[in-house]
C-alpha cells in the first residue's frame, strides 16, 4: 500500500470512529476479520499455539496479542490512545434558551482548542446503556447528521473578537440543538435504537466534528481531518501489528482510553489492564511467575503524535529538534521524562528505522515551553520495560481539525511492522 493509499484508508477509519467507543469497535472488526478471537477478563484464558486474541475493557480500551510460534522470550508492545479532546454531554443535557431555542449542556473533555469548535456542523455519538430483559446492555450510537452548531458572536456585537477572546466552556460553548423547546434528545436516541426512552439508564455521549478528512497541498502532500491525534497512530499501529511476524516475541497492541484526561481510570494506561492481561496470558501458557523475567527482555513504544514545525510560528519549536510533516517517525525526548525515550531506547528506534530505510526525526520541547505528556511513562510504571515515545508530526494538535503529512501514515505502518517483527538478538 503506497503512502497516499495508507492515508486514504486512515481517513476512512477516522470517519468511522467519531468516539473512543467507535474506534475500539472498528479495531475489533479489523481483528476479527484477521482471525482474532475475543477473550473475556472474567473468564480464564484458553490459548492455542500461534493463536490470535484480543481483550476489550469497558468498550473503550483494547489489548490484542498473538502467541509466538517458539518459546516466548518477551513482548513487543505498542501503545496508543482511543480518546480525543472534544465536548461531552452532561446528564439532563437540554437547556431552554430565551423561549426560542434549545441548547445542550456540555463539558470540555481534554485540552481542546475551544475556538476551533465554533461555527462547524457537529453531531452526537457515543454509547447508550439500555435496561433490557436480560440485564444492562451497551449500544453504540451515531446520529451521522449535521445536528448541532456552536455559533460565534457576530463581530458587530463584539468588536474586540479579533484581538483575542477567552471562551467560557459553560456559557460560550453550548451547541444549538433545536428551535423552540420541542426536541427530546433521549427520545431521538431511543428512536434510533428502536426502543423507548425509559429504557435508557446511562449515556456516554460526545460532540464530534462532522468535517470529512481530505488531502491538502499543491501536490496533496498533507492530510487534514478531525481526531488525527491519536487515531493516526492507532490506525498505523494496527496495520503494522497485523502485517508483522515474530516467532519468539509476543506482539501486543494496546489502545487505552482517557489519555487526554490523565489515564487514571479502569481502562486508562494508569490502570491494571495491561498487567492483568499479561498475567492471564502467562497463566494460560503455564508460565506463572515469569512476568518479570519476560519484561526484562521486552520493549514498549508509546505511539502518540507530536508537534511539527509551524510555518507561521517557527519560534515555538526547539532550535535543533524541529520535526516536519512528511519527515517520518518522530522520536520524542524530554529531560524531565514526560517522554520515556533515553539514549538506549532512542537508539533502538533509530536502528530499526535505518535498517528499514524509514526516515526519522527528533523532537524536544523548547526549554521554556513545558509541552504535553502521553501514556508511555504511565504504562511502564505498571509494567517496567525499556520504552521510547514515538509519533508523527502534525499541526494544530487538539484543534477540531488537524493537519499531518500524507506520507507519514505509510512510514509509521512500515515502522510498526518492523518493530513488531524485531527479534531482540538482531539489535542489542
Amino acid at each position: 500500500m503506497n503512502s497516499n493509499e495508507s492515508s486514504k484508508e486512515l481517513l476512512r477509519f477516522i470517519e468511522k470512529s467519531p468516539t473512543c467507543f467507535h474506534t475500539i469497535a472498528n479495531l475489533e472488526e479489523s481483528l476479527i476479520g484477521e482471525g482474532f478471537t475475543r477473550l473475556r477478563e472474567k473468564e480464564q484464558f484458553a490459548l492455542l499455539p500461534e493463536g490470535k486474541y484480543y481483550v476489550v475493557r469497558n468498550d473503550a480500551s483494547l489489548i490484542a496479542f498473538q502467541v509466538p510460534k517458539q518459546e516466548i522470550k518477551g513482548f513487543r508492545f505498542m501503545a496508543s490512545h482511543s480518546d480525543t479532546p472534544c465536548f461531552k454531554l452532561k446528564e439532563k443535557p437540554e437547556i431552554a434558551a430565551e423561549g426560542s431555542y434549545m441548547v445542550l449542556n456540555v463539558e470540555k473533555y481534554g485540552g481542546a482548542i475551544l475556538s476551533t469548535w465554533l461555527d462547524r456542523p457537529l453531531s452526537i455519538a457515543g454509547r447508550i446503556i439500555l435496561h433490557e430483559a436480560d440485564g444492562l446492555k451497551s449500544h453504540l450510537v451515531n446520529f451521522e447528521q449535521d445536528l448541532c452548531i456552536i455559533p460565534n458572536v457576530a463581530i458587530h456585537l463584539n468588536r474586540e473578537i479579533n484581538k483575542g477572546v477567552e471562551y467560557n466552556p459553560q456559557t460560550d460553548m453550548r451547541p444549538l440543538f433545536a428551535g423552540g423547546e420541542q426536541a427530546d434528545l433521549y427520545k431521538m436516541l431511543a428512536d434510533k435504537l428502536q426502543t423507548s426512552s425509559d429504557k435508557i439508564l446511562g449515556t456516554d455521549l460526545f460532540l464530534y466534528n462532522r468535517a470529512q478528512g481530505c488531502f491538502l497541498g499543491a501536490q496533496e502532500e498533507f492530510i487534514g481531518a478531525p481526531r488525527l491525534d491519536d487515531t493516526q497512530c492507532v490506525f498505523a499501529s494496527l496495520q503494522g501489528f497485523l502485517q508483522a511476524k515474530n516467532e519468539s516475541y509476543m506482539k501486543v497492541l494496546c489502545v487505552f482510553d482517557h489519555e487526554e484526561v490523565g489515564s487514571r481510570t479502569r481502562q486508562g494506561a494508569d490502570s491494571d489492564f495491561l498487567q492483568v492481561t499479561l498475567e492471564n496470558i502467562l497463566r494460560a501458557m503455564r508460565k506463572e511467575g515469569k512476568l518479570a523475567n519476560l519484561l526484562a527482555d521486552s520493549f514498549l513504544l508509546s505511539a502518540d503524535n507530536g508537534h511539527g514545525l509551524h510555518p507561521n510560528h517557527p519560534e515555538k519549536s526547539d532550535p535543533t529538534n524541529r520535526p516536519v510533516l512528511n519527515g517520518g517517525i518522530v522520536i520524542k525526548y524530554h529531560g524531565n521524562q514526560q517522554y520515556t525515550t533515553d539514549g538506549f531506547t532512542g537508539a533502538v528506534v533509530k536502528a530499526i528505522c535505518s535498517k528499514e530505510e524509514i526516515p526519522y526525526q527528533t523532537y524536544h520541547n523548547r526549554s521554556d515551553i513545558p509541552g504535553g505528556s502521553t501514556l508511555g511513562n504511565i504504562s511502564i510504571a505498571h509494567c517496567s520495560v525499556p520504552s521510547a515515545d514515538v509519533g508523527l508530526a502534525q499541526l494544530a494538535m487538539h484543534s477540531a481539525f488537524e493537519t499531518a503529512g500524507a506520507k507519514d501514515t505509510g512510514y509509521f505502518i512500515r515502522f510498526a511492522k518492523a518493530f513488531y517483527g524485531w527479534e531482540g538478538h538482531k539489535m542489542g
